[in-house]
């Protein structure tokens, strides 16, 4: 694993920082994750309510597997391995959207970064899967790409309620600040996570990219 800070000299970290900006184009900006349903229900309404929501998904759904995902693609040694990786995290996608949501942001990231030079070729790539493919490829740190990963799923989420909820800009950046110690938290103890450890208890964020596919009225695709 690299864990070598980056220097003036080393161009590692300034892919990192275009390769998880908002700017990127991996099409996030069209995905809520399910979080449409949740307002629309009535679950997610006001800033506290947005904090409690995207923190529990960072760690105890979606984005904590994802950061292990991230890790053993990095880890995977040989394409074998990798797109075993990659099969298991399409599979355990609980909904349709939910897998979309992912493949085609990890399709999108990786033809986008094949302009730094291409990663192993891997079907369908899986956001995370790329992510990490990449990171490894062309020599970001572990930490810093699984770090900076769970950052942006944050921070998209937090983008996304506020075009969905009567939320400022100062209010959702006062929930990106907050985010900050989970962040850290769970791409620490996501180090030492195995494929075994995958799992999670986030079933209403589940329930809510399940019942979104049929939702009325839609700003998003997930």
């Amino acid at each position: 694993m690299t864990t070598s800070p980056p220097t003036l000299t080393d161009p590692a970290l300034l892919r990192l920082l275009a390769w998880l900006s908002p700017a990127f184009p991996t099409g996030a900006f069209a995905y809520s994750h399910g979080l449409e349903w949740a307002v629309e229900a009535g679950d997610v309404g006001n800033e506290v309510e947005l904090g409690l929501w995207v923190a529990d998904l960072l760690a105890h759904g979606a984005g904590r597997n994802d950061a292990i995902l991230l890790r053993a693609a990095y880890r995977a040694e040989g394409v074998v391995a990798l797109a075993e990786v990659a099969a298991l995290a399409r599979a355990m996608a609980p909904s349709r959207e939910r897998r979309m949501e992912s493949v085609l942001q990890g399709a999108a990231f990786a033809a986008a970064a094949a302009v730094w030079g291409r990663a192993p070729e891997i079907a369908d790539p899986p956001y995370p899967v790329a992510v990490g493919a990449y990171a490894q490829r062309h020599g970001v740190a572990e930490d810093a790409a699984c770090l900076a990963f769970l950052q942006a799923f944050g921070a998209n989420l937090v983008s996304a309620a506020l075009r969905l909820i009567p939320l400022g800009q100062t209010a959702g950046l006062r929930v990106v600040a907050a985010l900050e110690p989970v962040v850290l938290e769970v791409a620490h103890a996501s180090r030492s996570a195995a494929l075994d450890d995958i799992g999670g208890d986030c079933f209403r964020s589940d329930i809510g990219s399940m019942r979104h596919e049929t939702q009325y009225t839609r700003l998003f695709r997930s």
